[in-house]
């Protein structure tokens, strides 16, 4: 008897590899983020190990929570996907109640849950991609063959963006968008519905831009930021100065001289920039194949749970990795000049309590999907030996 109970207790397996990666990012953002801090810590709390402590802390509630979710069997996500949506859109209006939200930079993103101070719109996107999955698995044919298939399950995504314009949160509203529109592709959806959309939100995307006056002159700025190298154009600029002295080697870790109150938000949206002084093009270069890696392996446990026929988890694996990648070539765009400055963090990088959190949780449900679609895998062939 105790045999027979043990055999039906599923093993978990790891994917060494997803391991190895994670570990990577979260130890280098650790050191990068330290580094960039020390100085601020001095100056905020007199304790120059005041940010790496509470990031320490972001990172260990973090693992925490990955240990329950990786704990939670794909189907509870798939049941609760609808009820998470709009809890999100209940917080994102929760936040723009006068006194609820807290305001930084002039931007009410936040909540604030003891110590620790939580971006909405992170939560947003982790629920952004269990719904969407769960919305193709259940109405994939629909989704493929209905003339305007793609425009039902945008109507929700456009309250959640609407709502992050009002915070405002530009960034975060696009990544949900291409979180949504590209499972919706991967789904099947009628590429001249889809080139349709994307020409659409463009042009909304650019209107939006142009009434704006701060938007505005981010994207000018953007354009020729040294000429007004004081004012819009001075993130930038003390960005690419960064890229610049770190040539191939870098400067070494620590000696780095952009983040001392030349470069703002240096542990924060422009880490990046910090390492690429201290480590040059060889540390920008590995933390780009990381990225890179950690993309490839989502989508690789996307296919894998496609062919065996766990199509809400391939989604989920396929959205996780739109969203990794997206915000990480943002990020490293805006650090590199390539695109216009957004207010994103490096994927588990950047400091920050509700990004790392959010993140690690994202992780989690690769870890799982991973472990959930191998277990099957094995049964599947014990089933055809027997």
């Amino acid at each position: 008897m105790k045999n027979k109970l043990k055999m039906q207790v599923p093993t978990f397996h790891i994917n060494y590899f997803l391991l190895f990666i994670c570990i990577s990012l979260l130890s280098i953002g650790f050191v990068m983020m330290t580094s960039a801090s020390l100085h601020l810590g001095e100056k905020v709390a007199g304790n120059s190990f005041y940010y790496p402590a509470k990031q320490l802390m972001h990172i260990v509630t973090g693992l925490v929570a990955a240990g329950v979710i990786v704990l939670l069997p794909m189907v509870l996500w798939e049941r609760i996907g609808p009820w998470m949506f709009i809890a999100g859109l209940a917080l994102l209006v929760l936040i723009l109640i006068p006194g609820v939200g807290v305001t930084v930079n002039g931007s009410v993103r936040w909540l604030s849950v003891g110590s620790i101070r939580v971006q909405v719109s992170e939560i947003v996107k982790f629920i952004s991609v269990i719904y969407m999955a769960g919305y193709v698995t259940r109405h994939q044919e629909y989704v493929q063959q209905a003339s305007y298939g793609l425009i039902k399950p945008l109507l929700l995504f456009s309250i959640a963006c609407f709502l992050l314009l009002m915070e405002p949160d530009f960034g975060s509203a696009v990544v949900i968008l291409a979180i949504a529109m590209g499972i919706m592709y991967l789904s099947g959806a009628k590429i001249w519905q889809f080139l349709m959309l994307i020409a659409g939100v463009s042009v909304l995307a650019v209107l939006i831009v142009y009434f704006s006056p701060y938007r505005l002159a981010r994207v000018t700025g953007f354009i020729n930021p040294w000429a007004d190298a004081q004012n819009t154009g001075f993130q930038l600029v003390q960005a690419l100065i960064s890229f610049g002295r770190g040539e191939i080697f870098g400067v070494g870790i620590g000696s780095g001289i952009q983040k001392l109150f030349y470069l703002p938000e240096a542990h924060t949206d422009f880490l990046f920039s910090v390492l690429a002084e201290e480590l040059g093009l060889v540390g920008v270069v590995a933390v780009i194949a990381l990225f890179s890696g950690l993309v490839w392996h989502s989508f690789n446990i996307a296919m894998r749970a496609e062919l065996a026929d766990e199509r809400f988890s391939a989604f989920v694996a396929y959205g996780l990795g739109i969203w990794f990648g997206f915000q990480a070539f943002i990020n490293m765009g805006v650090n590199m000049g390539v695109l216009p400055t957004k207010g994103l963090t490096l994927p588990l990088m950047s400091y920050g309590g509700g990004s790392m959190i959010t993140m690690c949780a994202a992780i989690a449900l690769l870890f799982r999907i991973h472990s959930e679609v191998l277990e099957k895998q094995q049964q599947m062939r014990k089933g055809k030996l027997a």
